[in-house]
């Protein structure tokens, strides 16, 4: 769509990039042809990652507009070294022009305006092109996505005469350009991809995700395959933002052994990965948390089957494996529950569902007081264990923490608040994977974040600079690694959406705990209703866009659409997800109940009344 629109709104000639797509799956994709007119033909649609742009080169004697037109869409090819799109530079320009430095992500391809004349001395010195658009996103040198609210984007292109080949005539090249490279969303979603680079939460041995965006096929300045660009960025280290609460178990400098572009399982789907002499002589414990990172940083690349990870010196020989039976060891909640879903039934009960069932069968209250009657619920969590839960009062004064698994008394509350009203009182509370237990409490008067250590010390308050100026935390949804936490945050008349950082020192009741750095993750949504962890680094959140309906949709934590579309269920009122996105979505619909969505399947009713679905956590 974006190149299409390019040579109509700007008057294009035939002359442009030849787009070409191939179903990479179905057959191979043709070879160019070496004569004959290069027409224009449609681009691709938003995201198709089947479409590739073949860029063409400067033709002679090329208007100055021509030279802008067919830079900015050599920008959107993939050849190496983005070697076409330097032909439309001088040489200077050529040679300092980084378009890895940056990523700028409009709304659509950037439009130019006529030139303004710059003269010098009363001669003609240039000509400068403005560049404007509407700017969604920014992805900076270590690869992270970085979405804004949608921001008029202004650039320029300067262009100057230069002699031509011969040195007999003139030629308009670009002398100054904006920084890095300048894409339509649907050319950036049609070149990269999403990944999870994995790291340590700071203490532990427990993986944290980071997501990355990589090329979909060779990378143009490094010449490597996607899975090379993927170890690459996970030597690299975490992304800034995360870097405070995680560790990397790579010695510091560790690189890729020199010259390696491509790395692919052998038949055995082992991944064997050479690394420079930085890490020939690690310990074999340390090695082994290497790999862990390694096997589940590749276990993303769908493309890519990975059973084992073997780590090599610079010498080629063995270093240290790590085995698929073995990730079990570093997983950020090693317990393992039965990944059903629990709602609160029209009496205030607490029950389960058999969610994954072929056949949808009703529901079963729990045992102990949150199941028999002994207090009516307005919110609640399920530990991660599944062996207790935490229960808020239908009033929102109290929070309290029992058993689901056997009978008992009903407990005292561990969190109690004054506010004035259910609306103004305690939040739904999270549970994360280390057993510690989130809510805030949002009376006005005393607006607080809590965590309950082990969900049954005395609650600390958690250090929440940005709880303030009248903000309210609607929701909250802690990460099963304990380093991130998802903010539904009411301003105003406005729900927005916010991811942020777990900062621990101590431990236990002797911890001090703050959340800092909050990053906006859907600056394009108008209002946002309800948020649930959906896997490592994906949120499911039911909102609506500027100007559109209600709608339950996937998103990256890093703020970035994830694929796969959710059919439209009315009126919902939450949402829910399993950290096993195999596992199906539930909700809560004023006109259906609970209801399931199976993968591939439509939204399916399971109880004619409830509220409050959850998932463990």
């Amino acid at each position: 769509m974006g190149a299409e629109r390019r040579r109509y709104e700007r008057g294009r000639t035939a002359r442009g990039s030849a787009l070409l797509g191939c179903a990479a799956l179905v057959a191979g994709c043709a070879s160019m042809p070496d004569s004959g007119d290069v027409s224009a033909v449609k681009a691709s649609k938003p995201g198709d990652s089947q479409v590739r742009v073949y860029p063409v080169t400067p033709r002679e004697n090329a208007a100055p507009g021509e030279i802008v037109d067919g830079f900015l869409e050599a920008m959107t090819g993939d050849d190496p070294g983005f070697a076409t799109a330097r032909k439309y530079l001088t040489k200077q320009a050529a040679r300092s022009w980084k378009p890895e430095e940056r990523t700028t992500v409009l709304t659509a391809a950037p439009y130019r305006r006529q030139p303004d004349e710059r003269t010098a001395n009363g001669d003609t010195a240039g000509l400068v092109y403005p560049l404007y658009g509407q700017q969604i996103a920014t992805v900076d040198s270590r690869q992270a996505y970085q979405p804004v609210a949608p921001t008029e984007y202004a650039g320029t292109i300067h262009l100057v005469q230069v002699n031509d080949a011969d040195g007999k005539g003139k030629e308009w090249r670009i002398d100054s350009l904006p920084p890095g490279l300048v894409l339509s969303e649907s050319d950036f979603q049609r070149n990269y991809r999403s990944v999870n680079t994995y790291y340590f939460a700071s203490g532990r041995n427990r993986v944290v995700a980071d997501p990355v965006y990589i090329r979909q096929r060779q990378d143009p300045v490094t010449r490597m395959d996607p899975v090379a660009q993927t170890v690459k960025a996970l030597l690299e280290g975490p992304t800034n933002w995360l870097k405070p609460v995680v560790d990397s178990r790579f010695p510091s400098g560790t690189t890729l052994k020199e010259d390696v572009k491509s790395l692919t399982p052998d038949d055995q789907n082992t991944l064997k990965v050479p690394l420079s002499k930085k890490a020939d002589n690690v310990g074999q414990e340390q090695c082994r948390k290497m790999a862990a990172q390694l096997l589940f940083t590749v276990g993303d690349l769908a493309s890519t089957r990975v059973e084992q990870v073997e780590l090599q010196r610079s010498d080629g020989s063995r270093l240290c494996a790590l085995g698929e039976s073995q990730k079990g060891n570093f997983m950020p909640d090693p317990t393992v529950g039965t990944e059903n879903p629990y709602f609160i039934d029209a009496s205030g009960q607490l029950a389960e569902l058999e969610v994954a069932a072929k056949d949808v069968e009703g529901p079963r209250q729990v045992p102990g007081p949150f199941g028999n009657g002994a207090v009516k619920l307005g919110s609640v969590a399920v530990a991660r264990d599944e062996r207790y839960a935490a229960g808020v009062s239908q009033d929102g004064k109290d929070l309290r923490v029992a058993s689901i698994i056997s009978d008992a008394e009903l407990p005292e509350p561990v969190v109690s608040s004054r506010g004035p009203g259910p609306q103004q009182r305690l939040s739904a509370p999270s549970w994360d994977g280390r057993g510690d237990l989130w809510v805030a409490d949002r009376n006005p008067a005393s607006p607080q974040l809590l965590l309950v250590p082990g969900g049954s010390g005395a609650p600390l308050p958690v250090t929440a600079p940005w709880l303030s100026g009248g903000v309210v935390i609607q929701e909250l949804r802690i990460s099963e690694d304990g380093v991130r936490i998802a903010l539904l945050l009411k301003k105003g008349d406005r729900t927005t959406l916010h991811i942020g950082r777990v900062q621990r020192q101590g431990s236990g009741a002797q911890q001090t705990v703050a959340v800092v750095d909050l990053q906006s993750v859907a600056p394009r949504m108008e209002s946002m209703t309800s948020v649930s962890w959906a896997g490592p680094s994906r949120l499911v959140v039911l909102g609506k866009l500027a100007g559109g309906v209600q709608q339950v949709r996937y998103i990256q934590t890093d703020g970035s659409t994830s694929a796969g579309g959710i059919p439209g269920l009315n009126q919902v009122k939450a949402v829910a997800a399993a950290n096993d996105e195999r596992v199906p979505l539930v909700a809560a619909s004023a006109d259906d109940g609970i209801v399931r969505l199976q993968p591939g399947g439509n939204w399916q009713p399971m109880a004619e009344k409830g509220t409050s679905p959850v998932y463990p956590g």
